[in-house]
């Protein structure tokens, strides 16, 4: 099965919620690869830091870029889950990843400058489903705000990109330290706190995609 996190907007957590992925699958005793198509590099240092940690799982991790189409459907007869780390663009990459995907999860911050992508990227799923009628997409609201005042910007977010007629995750990540202190040192939040509230997070986010049910038709909305 292949797995897209993917989007036009940097900055929202796409490597962040792929490599927790990756080890939550993992850790269900699932064969799990990550392909980074960041040209940053983020997941492939993310894996560099932690196989030098032998306590931890191994998660293999491969970098490609451009026609992936064909790759990622050889690679998927060896894995479990294939995991695909596009950065925050429109590019090759990240078209040829949701011509193949099973489920393409899009990250986006509750703020404007991220939901102004969300009318492209109802534009690209719907291209991507016309080669692809099995993709299940769905964006999920990442890096929110825990003040009580803010719930309302969390709302009109999900509502914004439900009004394109794509399905948006009730689960959310909230902006907390553990995502970034778990990065630096190679780990999930899973594997830093099992049960605390950034693992409950990814858990549920996970759980989620993976019983959606397909939006049928070339069209969303």
């Amino acid at each position: 099965m292949i797995i897209l996190v993917g989007g036009e907007k940097g900055g929202s957590g796409k490597s962040c919620l792929a490599q927790n992925i990756a080890v939550y699958l993992t850790l269900q005793n699932y064969t799990v690869l990550i392909v980074d198509c960041d040209p940053q590099r983020t997941s492939s240092d993310w894996i560099q830091a932690r196989n030098t940690n032998p306590q931890l799982p191994l998660i293999n991790c491969v970098q490609l870029y451009g026609k992936i189409r064909n790759d990622l459907l050889s690679l998927e007869n060896h894995y479990d889950y294939v995991i695909v780390d596009c950065g925050g663009q429109d590019n090759l990459a990240l078209r040829a990843a949701m011509s193949v995907a099973d489920h393409t999860i899009i990250p986006l911050r509750p703020k404007r400058r991220d939901l102004k992508t969300v009318p492209h990227m109802e534009d690209i799923l719907t291209t991507c489903k016309m080669v692809n009628p099995k993709l299940n997409a769905a964006f999920v609201i990442t890096q929110c705000p825990s003040l009580p005042n803010q719930a309302s910007r969390i709302l009109e977010a999900k509502e914004v990109c439900a009004s394109y007629g794509i399905p948006v995750l009730n689960s959310i990540t909230h902006s907390r330290n553990i995502y970034d202190d778990s990065e630096e040192n190679g780990k999930s939040v899973i594997e830093i706190e099992p049960d605390g509230k950034a693992a409950l997070e990814i858990k549920a986010i996970v759980d989620e995609l993976l019983t959606m049910e397909v939006v049928h038709g070339h069209e969303f909305n």
